[in-house]
């Protein structure tokens, strides 16, 4: 299917731009985007999978990523029965799927290419996509978000009094389009068009695939086996863990904290100088559920960090090498997707110099008009699925023309913040491991899209009108 899109991208962004006279455009806008693809988006997230990818190995040889694997193997198992019990692709899918909810997508990238790998060597048709890679990808691309960081960022930054109401309609939204994502997949999958193909004979070259990442004794995360935690290893988790409460207290309750630290001032002098932390400005102005989950946001990146290296240096792994050889294979797999990224970027561009996301939008407007879809929402929804820069300046238009707390804005939010762009994701997941052939993740993964999209309007709708 990716074939047949990508050729169509690029043939109709060539007949349009004749049509329209923006062959210029469209030739301009490959060359920006293959530029772009590789200077500002592989090389950064180079390192951004080098240190996530490093941390991971700590979690996967300290034995913490078994450890969840195993706590939640009941869920999985329905959701990924191909994945043995225990196997490393489990912990790393979890983690990835915790990071979405968070909105820590930073992280959510690397740890996702982690599980691909692992999938891959699972794999008994190279090049061709599983149903646990299709579910996994589904569930990425539909992922349940807690907090939307994104939109509500410029929410704040155009001037919204109530930035996070969206929150729960975000939520909402995206345990629809969740429940769709997993549910089309498991669906799709059944059907004889995209069922794989026999696995390939060593006669057989017809369909060449590149090769899959092989299974070495140094991403083996059994490789070192960790010794059992002593009593001061126990004692520090727990000093690590208190100091953790004590922020997100300090955080969450600022007027009860600042009370408790006057009161200890007044009853011992000699700690008259000790203040609380400061509150982060992402929390001033918050209260209740919101000020929780944005708490959680920011508490979760630095500590977690700081768990795993502690974690594992108390199981005996040595961290320093270990975080080097994990921070190579990120580096190694960030170079691994640069075609794939190339491809899937170039060809969305074209077709948007082109004129191509307008003429949709004016094509389906007659459309989606009784169906209660605003016109000004069809360029955003559109594009959506294909660049997540284009996505994000169409919203700042709307939130800037129908004001940051009008209803079209919070509509455009949700939407932002239970979409994904599932072009890209495909393309940077699949690229990593050499999947040519991603059968029915495409259709799942826009399914979900729509899903989400339809929920955003109707929840908007009823909790804003």
């Amino acid at each position: 299917m990716l074939n047949v899109l990508w050729l169509g991208l690029v043939v109709l962004s060539v007949l349009l731009g004749g049509f329209t006279g923006r062959l210029d455009a469209v030739t301009n806008g490959a060359f920006a985007a293959a530029r772009d693809s590789v200077m500002t988006i592989a090389l950064p997230l180079a390192g951004l999978m080098a240190l996530w990818l490093g941390f991971l190995r700590l979690a996967e040889l300290s034995g913490l990523v078994g450890l969840l694997a195993r706590a939640l193997h009941p869920a999985l198992r329905l959701l990924f029965p191909e994945v043995p019990a225990g196997h490393p692709a489990m912990g790393a899918m979890l983690l990835n799927m915790a990071a979405n909810m968070l909105g820590l997508g930073n992280a959510a990238t690397p740890l996702g290419l982690r599980a691909m790998r692992h999938l891959e060597r699972l794999n008994p048709h190279p090049g061709t996509a599983t149903n646990a890679m299709c579910t996994f990808l589904a569930i990425n691309t539909s992922s349940i978000q807690l907090i939307p960081a994104t939109a509500l960022a410029i929410l704040a930054a155009q001037g919204s009094k109530h930035s996070t109401v969206i929150v729960g309609t975000a939520f909402l939204a995206t345990c629809v389009s969740t429940l769709a994502g997993v549910s089309s997949v498991k669906f799709l999958q059944r059907l004889r068009v995209f069922q794989p193909p026999p696995p390939a004979t060593p006669s057989d070259t017809s369909s060449p695939s590149l090769p899959s990442a092989p299974a070495s004794p140094e991403n083996d995360s059994a490789s070192i086996p960790p010794r059992d935690l002593s009593p001061r290893g126990r004692l520090l988790l727990c000093l690590l863990g208190g100091c953790a409460l004590f922020v997100a207290a300090s955080m969450l309750w600022p007027l009860q904290t600042q009370a408790a630290f006057t009161a200890l001032n007044s009853h011992f002098p000699l700690l008259a100088g000790l203040r609380p932390p400061p509150l982060p400005e992402a929390l001033r102005d918050q209260t209740g559920i919101a000020a929780l989950l944005n708490t959680v946001s920011i508490l979760a990146v630095p500590f977690l960090l700081a768990f795993f290296a502690l974690y594992a240096a108390l199981r005996g792994v040595k961290v320093y090498e270990e975080f080097v050889t994990g921070a190579r294979e990120g580096w190694e797999v960030a170079i691994r997707i640069i075609p794939s990224l190339v491809a899937i970027l170039v060809g969305v561009k074209m077709f948007r110099e082109a004129g191509g996301i307008q003429i949709l939008a004016t094509v389906l407007a007659p459309l989606l008009d009784p169906l209660g879809v605003p016109t000004d929402l069809l360029p955003m929804i559109l594009v959506r699925p294909l660049s997540g820069g284009a996505t994000t300046g169409l919203f700042t238009e709307l939130v800037t023309q129908f004001g940051p707390d009008s209803l079209m804005a919070r509509t455009a939010a949700t939407i932002f913040g239970s979409t994904e762009t599932t072009f890209y994701v495909l393309a940077v997941y699949f690229g990593s491991v050499g999947i040519q052939r991603g059968r029915h993740a495409l259709a799942a993964g826009l399914i979900a899209d729509g899903a989400g999209v339809i929920a955003s309007i109707i929840i908007c709708r009823w909790m804003f009108s």
